[in-house]
């Protein structure tokens, strides 16, 4: 038979085997080319003082399983400064703090003279280890957000801000502290840049500059990101990835974003999905519900960016590992949606507790557990404190939503909150069609 007659038939034979194969797979696996899991994004947030009092290292993102479970992570924060730059936050967390052998991922002390140390070179050994993992370095914040607006308020500062961030974090010329630090240091640890801008055309944390033309400018900045990102790729035969954390109210995503022009540059965006109500309100409810009546609602963030013109394969749905928890409580039933005196003693802050800290609590008998199936929403109450969380459950429910919806996948704020085996992160994997 022929060579070209060979290579007909097979590769019709391997098509017919194709469409049979997707024809057994629900619409949203098919929107991701048959792949019930590497196609879904699974971003964690990494806190850059979490290795402080919380003692949660880039160790405990191998050894608990979560690295595993991931496709990126995202490093919070790196600053802006008022000249309108990146910088580092803290530069003795990032790349300056020796860590010992049993607190390193691959088994080795830092030493005095090697030029990096700190999160940065765990997270470059975290990468070696495991092949795939991308890490972007998240510019901003709840607090950090305070000079975006100017920075992003002309071409000349935008080109100049996005050029100290490449030049900084992507380029990985750290400046020098000791004998760490210098040109190139930190060059190939990280693969793309999320912006964390909370909220352009919005006020946020008292402080936080924000104007009116910040919803033109963002898109600007946004595209000046993706300009110079492809043009260092290029160099460097690689693609670095652009992503960003927007929020779930229509009256912030209208302030701040044109939806159908921002999306063009973005590979992915990470919808808060979270702090729907927060412990300072003084009446309990629920801070995550993946469905809600004439409330916020996971499906109605998701709905709002649609709506507005956004893919749905470019929405990754925030997932909280922590919850919102009041104090106080009066009224009858499962204290939900009942008045408050105010937030609830936790172990970091009044209000808000990691999960790993609630499982404890549900475990307890203490507390007794209810849920809202339909909602897809859980919470804690034990007669006078209550604690609104997604528990292993709810997160397996969320992840289904995201298949059935064909979206891009699921964020998690933040990794310290999970348990020390991983037991969200490996749920959501799960439900994403993992192992």
């Amino acid at each position: 038979m022929p060579r070209n007659r060979r290579r007909t038939l097979l590769g019709a034979a391997v098509a017919a085997c194709s469409l049979s194969l997707l024809a057994t797979l629900s619409p949203a696996a098919q929107a991701h080319g048959g792949d019930h899991r590497a196609s879904y994004k699974r971003v964690g947030y990494f806190t850059q003082w979490g290795v402080y009092g919380r003692n949660y290292q880039v160790k405990d993102l191998d050894t608990s399983g979560q690295a595993a479970n991931l496709t990126h992570i995202n490093y919070a924060f790196g600053g802006v400064n008022s000249a309108g730059l990146c910088a580092s936050a803290d530069s003795w967390a990032d790349y300056s703090r020796p860590l010992d052998a049993a607190t390193s991922v691959d088994g080795t002390a830092d030493t005095a003279e090697q030029p990096l140390a700190g999160n940065f070179n765990q997270l470059r050994e975290l990468k070696a280890k495991h092949p795939g993992l991308k890490v972007l370095l998240s510019l901003g914040g709840w607090t950090g957000s305070a000079h975006l607006s100017d920075a992003a308020l002309t071409p000349a500062s935008r080109k100049a801000f996005v050029s100290s961030c490449i030049d900084l974090f992507i380029k990985g010329n750290l400046p020098v502290d000791g004998a760490r630090g210098g040109a190139g240091t930190a060059a190939g640890l990280f693969d793309g840049i999320d912006l964390d801008w909370e909220w352009p055309g919005s006020e946020a944390d008292a402080g936080t500059v924000h104007r009116p033309e910040d919803k033109q400018n963002l898109t600007a900045l946004v595209h000046e990101f993706r300009t110079q990102l492809d043009a260092y790729g290029r160099t460097k035969r690689t693609h670095y990835d652009l992503s960003a954390f927007v929020p779930t109210a229509p009256a912030k995503i209208d302030a701040g974003y044109e939806v159908r022009k921002v999306m063009r540059d973005f590979d992915f965006v990470n919808l808060q999905g979270y702090d729907f109500h927060v412990s300072g309100e003084t009446t309990t409810a629920q801070q995550s519900a993946l469905y809600a009546k004439n409330d916020f609602s996971v499906d109605g963030t998701v709905d709002s960016w649609l709506r507005r013109g956004a893919p749905a394969r470019k929405l990754v749905v925030g997932m909280p590992f922590y919850g919102q928890g009041w104090t106080g409580v009066t009224g009858a039933g499962d204290g939900l949606n009942q008045p408050a005196a105010g937030p609830a003693p936790a172990t970091w802050a009044n209000g808000t507790e990691d999960y790993k800290a609630l499982k404890t609590l549900a475990d307890s008998g203490t507390y007794k557990l209810y849920r809202d199936r339909k909602g897809g929403s859980a919470w804690l109450f034990d007669g006078t404190t209550l604690w609104t969380y997604d528990d292993p459950q709810v997160l397996r429910t969320k992840a289904e939503y995201v298949r059935h919806r064909g979206l891009g996948g699921a964020m998690f704020w933040s990794m310290d909150g999970d348990t020390a085996d991983g037991e969200l992160t490996a749920a959501v994997d799960r439900g994403l069609g993992g192992r």
